[in-house]
């Protein structure tokens, strides 16, 4: 009787395909072909180039705007993908989502409202995905609204790694508002530093006022944590809350750098030492000089993948303490 070895098979969509060869290099294989095309009246359609049958698929998009499609876009095609692969008889499918679309509408905070994360991970399930590999959800509890595997992980090390090697002085880790104060402090206690913490209000979406800074961040170093730049609206306001209270300089790292409408202008014009991102979204390239720098989830995103393949632990690439 013939043995039967299960297969990987690495895949991307077109939100982000640099960050996925750059895994599949680190994995050292090559990107399994499927066809993406978007028809004339915007459907799109996806056919899988070779056999998926009874292998493992790892398919890796990023939920957010790309050149030439829009959040809604990469988001079907990623529900597409994995209901081709379904459909095809693949084994097990593991969506890698670098970033998760509509994280953000994770609750009700007004009557009338939709909880749209609950609805996206509703859909992946429907879709045919068995587990999920993501980075820092704007809030943990999104992963109660699946019920298959959520692996978690958290671009915190990275950012502790990059600051550390600096060896910056007299440093303060701030969180950006309050629901960010516990990210804030394992990554204070990963630099081996003080935590402040900023109260921020939201008068509309896409808006925020900074109303008081808590903790001493007078003549201090200050980096500022977040899981998403948008607009820059709240990062610059903070900045500006910080310089106020007598700062010195301050940093600005963040995981998925959206970037959108004027907010590389802004960062620009911030009285912002360096702006650290990650790669979990595509950034035109062009903006990684000066005080914009990046650092690269490949490394973390590829040992996930290797780790859930191989069917190892991967607990200590989603709590910061195994790295303390």
């Amino acid at each position: 009787m013939t043995e039967v070895t299960k297969e990987l098979m690495l895949f991307s969509g077109r939100s982000n395909k640099a960050l996925a060869e750059d895994i599949a290099d680190i994995l050292n294989v090559k990107l399994s072909r499927v066809k993406i095309t978007t028809f004339a009246n915007g459907e799109i359609f996806a056919r899988y180039k070779q056999s998926v049958r009874g292998c493992d698929l790892f398919i890796i998009q990023s939920v957010s705007n790309f050149e030439g499609g829009s959040v809604n876009d990469a988001l079907m095609e990623l529900l597409i993908m994995c209901d081709a692969a379904k459909r095809a008889s693949s084994h097990f499918i593991t969506a890698v989502i670098t970033n998760f679309g509509y994280s953000r509408q994770d609750k009700k905070s007004a009557a009338r409202e939709p909880i749209t994360a609950k609805l996206v991970a509703d859909m992946l399930t429907a879709a045919g995905v068995d587990r999920v590999i993501t980075i820092d959800l704007h809030q943990g509890q999104i992963q109660g609204f699946f019920d298959i595997p959520v692996n978690h992980l958290t671009a915190l090390p990275i950012f502790a790694n990059y600051f550390n090697n600096m060896k910056l002085d007299n440093v303060v880790v701030v969180s950006p508002d309050v629901g960010r104060a516990k990210a804030a402090k394992k990554f204070s206690e990963l630099l081996g530093c003080e935590l402040a913490i900023m109260h921020k209000s939201r008068p509309a979406h896409n808006e925020s006022e900074i109303s008081n800074v808590i903790g001493d961040v007078a003549g201090k170093t200050c980096i500022i944590n977040d899981d998403i730049i948008d607009t820059g609206g709240s990062i610059v306001a903070g900045v500006q809350a910080l310089k106020l209270a007598g700062a010195g300089d301050v940093y600005v790292c963040a995981t998925h750098a959206l970037l959108s409408g004027p907010a590389i202008g802004r960062l620009q014009d911030a009285d912002i030492k360096e702006v650290v991102l990650c790669d979990t979204v595509p950034v035109p390239p062009e903006i990684f000089n000066g005080k914009f720098k990046k650092v690269s989830v490949a490394p973390l995103l590829s040992q996930a993948i290797s780790n859930v393949f191989y069917n190892t632990s991967v607990s200590e690439l989603f709590d910061p303490d195994f790295a303390l």
